[in-house]
């Protein structure tokens, strides 16, 4: 195939698009992680969770996983990420909504039934 100039090389599937975590800076398939936005309401910015990541202006990248979160705020990276001084909060709220709806009846907070932790 490759002697004849009209011949086509085989289609290699795209791959899916990377990002960066502002969290952990690990790149990472887009479809693994949250997508954050600045809101502006009141005169305040505020980062959201957006989970339809179809919200207009620049967006970060984290994973839904608290120590990246954690990570996040330790380094400052959200007013780095959106080159601006913005609230964090709605973003932690987020995440302590989602561990508390997560736990079940019975679990301890490392999520094993069985778990010995107290």
């Amino acid at each position: 195939m490759a002697n004849f100039p009209d011949a086509q090389e085989p289609v290699r599937p795209a791959a899916p698009p990377q990002r960066t975590c502002i969290g952990c800076r690990r790149r990472d398939s887009q479809a693994d992680l949250l997508r954050l936005v600045v809101s502006a309401a009141d005169g305040v910015s505020a980062v959201v969770v957006d989970e339809g990541r179809r919200l207009p202006g620049r967006g970060a990248w984290l994973h839904p996983d608290p120590d990246c979160m954690a990570l996040a705020v330790k380094r400052r990276a959200f007013g780095r990420a959106f080159r601006a001084n913005v609230d964090s909060r709605a973003v932690e709220g987020y995440f302590h909504a989602q561990s508390t709806s997560n736990l079940k009846a019975g679990q301890k907070t490392d999520g094993n039934p069985m778990s010995a932790k107290r």
